[in-house]
């Protein structure tokens, strides 16, 4: 057990350098070939990002461990918003008065409530599903394109551009063509690392694979949204850090989810309809309410979002322990 929770911790950390070299390859080539900032960053930046949420459900789907794929999601979803928020929220306060947040709070609600209907619809998730849910992405980001294009401002769309031009980027085309390979190949090993040996952990404890997934998989994918938020409010950039997990959570319903289900029938534990999906909309709506009232996110929502994220947890255990003994 031990060693298959230190092999998880090093697919997860695999996946954090994998995700970062891909994504400087990556921009590079594109901007060698002459592609703009902007599509560059709502592109290979956007998708770059999400990468780890992305491998890990895709590579659940394809080794037959489907319920680890919606539990990434959903709990990195919730993870995202009473986790990765209420960390820097301590710190300082976070405005949600900026520019862009609330069309893209909006969003990110009617995500949550096409994947709830779908979910209710039928189950489980399959091929159809995906479809639609991935085309939700491609619409999104076209939507964002023709939002750019006409002078819109939206700070998520401001650092997507920035990161597209990061320092450090590779220089030659071997080095860019070595950053690509490199990262998708360490993407790839990481993720199998994560989905098998999430397995084995799950198996360890006796529960299912969506419990592990809710927990341990959903925060080890979250960890570069917490650290790009917590980067930028130490810079002062407080105002990227609900641009970027809202933009987190729309790619994990639409772009990670459909992914998912396109790959292959995607499982869906019969509790997710009674409690966690419903925790994901709650903690959504909290987020939305702040947005439209443009109330700033401070220390003491931020510490009600993290003992509300504890409570999840504690309620997740309960169920481990629960399973553990045979209840």
């Amino acid at each position: 057990m031990l060693l298959a929770f230190l092999l998880f911790c090093i697919g997860v950390i695999l996946l954090l350098i994998a995700g970062d070299i891909l994504v400087r390859g990556a921009a590079a080539l594109a901007h060698k070939w002459g592609v703009p900032s902007l599509i560059v960053g709502l592109t290979i930046v956007a998708f770059g990002t999400s990468a780890p949420e992305l491998i890990v459900s895709v590579q659940s789907v394809l080794t037959g461990a489907s319920e680890l794929a919606i539990g990434n999601v959903i709990g990195s979803n919730i993870a995202n918003i009473l986790l990765v928020l209420s960390v820097p929220a301590l710190i300082m306060a976070l405005p949600t008065n900026v520019a862009g947040v609330g069309r893209n709070s909006a969003v990110v609600v009617l995500a949550t409530l096409v994947l709830m209907v779908l979910m209710f619809l039928h189950r489980p998730l399959v091929f159809w599903q995906g479809a639609l849910l991935f085309s939700g992405i491609v619409l999104y980001l076209l939507w964002m394109f023709s939002l750019a294009r006409s002078g819109a401002k939206d700070p998520a769309l401001a650092e997507m551009s920035e990161m597209a031009s990061m320092e450090g980027m590779p220089k030659s085309y071997f080095t860019m063509i070595l950053f690509t390979v490199l990262g998708i190949a360490g993407l790839a090993f990481g993720g199998d690392l994560i989905v098998k040996n999430a397995t084995y952990i799950a198996e360890g404890f006796g529960v299912s694979e969506a419990l592990i997934g809710l927990t341990i998989v959903a925060i080890g994918t979250s960890l570069p949204e917490l650290a790009t938020v917590m980067v930028a409010s130490w810079r002062g950039h407080n105002e990227v850090a609900i641009g970027n997990v809202l933009g987190s959570n729309i790619f994990n319903i639409f772009a990670v989810m459909g992914a998912a289900a396109i790959a292959g029938p995607v499982s869906i534990p019969p509790k997710f309809l009674v409690f966690d999906v419903w925790v994901m909309l709650a903690a959504t709506i909290a987020l939305t309410i702040y947005v439209l009232r443009r109330a700033p996110i401070g220390r003491k929502t931020g510490l009600v979002f993290l003992v509300g994220y504890g409570l999840y947890m504690a309620a997740i255990a309960r169920d481990i322990v629960g399973a553990g003994a045979g209840v």
